[in-house]
């Protein structure tokens, strides 16, 4: 049929000497040479979209943008390795190894400020700027994709900075170097001194800034998927950056839920999470009310029952069970970091409890929005503000939840 198509729109001369055999054979040759070509163009322009395509069959959709590819334009610039045919990156600066390399003494160990789930992180001094460098093995390319497509497309002031990156030999992210490491450290003591409530609460406000952002603020809407106490850093004032959105997946505005893959920590992730791999924005809603409850007493997301590693708690369930005391509010002071001293005013302790609770509970859509949070939080944060809840939600059970009722 196609053929047929192509010999009705071929007009012959008018040639008594041709044969109907060379007619045939002439058209016969033409069809070749036409599918000749659209072959040809369209294995270059397959060769040309694959440059911009990762090399490994299963790379997550979230290092994807709306087209199926990675963001490029003009000013791109493209780095090829041996498993990566392709990264396109904006605004950020791309180091070499040997650059790296030599900022750090070869990566020794005196340089390693901390470890993660998928790389050592450095410190380093490059071009002027003091950076931590996140090292990681190329196995790890679907999280270095989506760290760095993440951060090379937002920016706020309550999310770490990225300033750069290498592909060679390992993968390596460059960010702006955080002073004061990590909330959990603050909390958990390894030799920090304890932080103000006033302190306390600037960081939850800060931390809920930038999930806000990242929530409501962006196209596409990202989703960080591993909030915790280790991924909010404390700058050299003391405010709170979030970091580490090598698990962030994007989805479209207005979607609801996506399954989705299990990753995370435990004691972080919500029931419809750890359940059926449903994610939405309330799962980092969740996390950050995991997150609340540590501000509060100093305990990890999961708390081991007489230091036994056999019997565990998860900090939601405790805090539950004061809630759930003939006095709460006496149940709540027994959970309040005792290296806090008096500098813990019990009205203000509860009602950050109570937004912690909120967070958690078990129906994501009961949960509030970022928004409403930073909105809470701004209320707890000021000395003279009145905390009215039926400001912060429209639905009544949760107003009633945080009024105590």
């Amino acid at each position: 049929m196609f053929l047929a198509e192509i010999k009705m729109g071929i007009s012959y001369p008018s040639n008594p000497g041709l044969s109907t055999g060379g007619i045939a054979g002439i058209a016969v040759a033409v069809v070749a040479g036409l599918l000749l070509l659209v072959g040809y163009f369209g294995f270059y322009r397959k060769k040309k979209v694959e440059k911009f395509r990762l090399s490994t069959a299963s790379e997550d959709p979230s290092s994807r943008d709306h087209g199926g590819t990675l963001l490029k334009d003009e000013e791109s610039s493209v780095v090829a390795t041996p498993r990566l045919t392709g990264i396109t990156v904006d605004k950020s600066v791309e180091f070499s190894l040997d650059e790296l390399a030599k900022a750090t003494n070869d990566f020794n160990i005196s340089f390693k400020i901390g470890q993660g789930g998928f790389g050592a992180v450095y410190y380093a001094e490059l071009r002027g700027e003091k950076a931590a460098i996140k090292k990681m093995d190329m196995q790890a390319s679907k999280e270095f994709l989506a760290e760095l497509k993440v951060l090379t497309n937002v920016h706020h002031l309550n999310l770490v900075r990225l300033i750069g990156y290498c592909v060679e030999d390992s993968l390596f992210l460059v960010y702006e170097y955080i002073e004061n490491g990590n909330l959990s450290e603050h909390l958990r003591g390894s030799g920090r001194p304890p932080l103000s409530w006033s302190t306390r609460v600037q960081v939850a406000l800060d931390s809920a800034r930038g999930l806000e952002y990242i929530h409501e603020h962006t196209v596409p809407v990202y989703i960080h998927r591993d909030i915790k106490s280790a991924n909010i850093l404390i700058d050299k004032n003391y405010r709170g950056k979030v970091a580490d959105f090598g698990l962030t997946k994007l989805t479209e505005v207005g979607s609801t839920s996506l399954p989705t893959r299990l990753v995370g920590t435990f004691g972080y992730m919500p029931p419809e999470y750890a359940q059926y791999g449903d994610v939405s924005p309330k799962v980092d809603v969740y996390a950050f009310g995991v997150v609340l409850y540590e501000l509060i007493s100093a305990k990890d997301a999961i708390v081991r029952v007489n230091n036994s590693a056999a019997e565990s708690k998860g900090l939601v369930g405790m805090f539950e069970e004061a809630f759930n005391e003939p006095d709460p509010v006496e149940g709540l002071s027994k959970l309040v970091d005792p290296r806090l001293g008096d500098d813990h005013p019990i009205d203000s302790v509860r009602k950050l409890a109570q937004l912690a609770r909120a967070c958690t509970l078990e129906n994501p859509q009961l949960r509030p929005s970022m928004r409403s949070i930073v909105v809470a939080l701004m209320t707890l944060s000021s000395s003279t503000g009145d905390w009215d809840v039926g400001s912060f939600f429209e639905n009544h059970d949760m107003v009633n939840l945080m009024s105590g009722r």
